[in-house]
């Protein structure tokens, strides 16, 4: 039996890696695809899921969902991903169409009216699902777990102490990390260790098919900026390691742990703060990510990629 989905997502480069991958899978069930602001604009981002998804020919429905933080400054990554968030000419504009109904409405209703507890999976900002858990706080029943990328265990990208999703939103995010619900967490920490060097990526240009080639070009596309600031040898491909985990949790080394947000204004706004000895008194409930076996995550890649077009 498959593992019913939904993901909710920013494309995003990395968002475009997440969702071949589980497109290729046989072992999961794409329920349906929600958007939220963050690496570019919503009404970018939901046209670049759909650019995906039509090119590789699937009907999966997409929601639209909020275009801005509950309470932050909304801030943006065209920096890493272009204008578009998708600099991908071979993936056209596309023909079909974003649902009528919003994103949160979607997933209410679905969470609802499920006889399977579905996974969220998470790889932009958190304020479509923070929002679902304040206007019906009855649906955690529902939800398997979920699964985001977001945070750090040490350092940030977007400010000097806190992770891009999260300072989108720190406020969504508490509520997320609140909720009583499992979670389980792919920060900076460990997602810098999946790196498509020149090496990975010409892996993914001899599979020999047009997936291989496009996504190999996107991942050169987005390495410039991690060269440029971290000294990395290529780009960190963030957002597919949450699919990876579903497929193959072994290629990840967890923590179980509490996990909490600043929200106060300031230098470590959107930091993320681990409490590995529960210090707190408040339950660790959290499964972060501290380690990545990127040499097999990078095989899983191309194995998946390989059962595309």
């Amino acid at each position: 039996m498959t593992l019913p989905i939904i993901l909710d997502c920013d494309p995003g480069i990395d968002d475009a890696f997440s969702l071949a991958m589980a497109l290729a899978s046989d072992k999961l069930t794409i329920l349906g695809v929600t958007t939220t602001y963050g690496n570019v604009g919503l009404d970018q981002t939901t046209n670049n899921a759909l650019r995906i998804l039509d090119w590789f020919g699937s009907d999966i429905p997409v929601f639209a969902g909020v275009d801005r933080p509950l309470l932050a400054e909304t801030v943006d990554a065209a920096a890493y991903h272009g204008e578009t968030g998708l600099e991908a000419p071979e993936l056209a504009q596309p023909t079909s169409k974003k649902q009528p109904l919003d994103a949160v409405s979607f997933l209410i209703d679905t969470l609802r009216s499920t006889d399977r507890k579905i996974t969220l999976v998470a790889s932009g900002p958190l304020t479509n699902l923070a929002i679902v858990l304040r206007l019906a706080p009855d649906v955690i029943e529902n939800i398997e777990q979920i699964v985001f990328m977001g945070g750090s265990t040490d350092y940030g990208n977007d400010s000097p102490a806190a992770e891009f999703n999260m300072l989108c939103d720190p406020h969504a995010a508490q509520i997320v990390l609140s909720a009583d619900v499992p979670k389980i967490m792919f920060g900076l920490n460990v997602t810098h260790q999946v790196i498509a060097t020149p090496e990975r990526v010409q892996m993914l240009r001899d599979i020999g098919n047009d997936t291989g080639r496009v996504f190999a070009d996107m991942s050169v596309f987005f390495e410039k900026v991690y060269r440029e600031i971290y000294g990395f040898s290529g780009s960190a491909l963030h957002d597919p390691c949450t699919i990876a985990w579903l497929l193959k949790p072994d290629l990840f080394e967890m923590r179980k742990m509490r996990v909490d947000v600043d929200t106060n204004s300031g230098i470590s706004f959107g930091r993320t703060v681990h409490d590995i000895w529960n210090i707190g008194k408040k339950g660790c409930h959290t499964d972060v990510a501290l380690n990545a076996d990127a040499d097999g995550f990078f095989v899983l890649l191309r194995d998946l990629l390989a059962a595309l077009r």
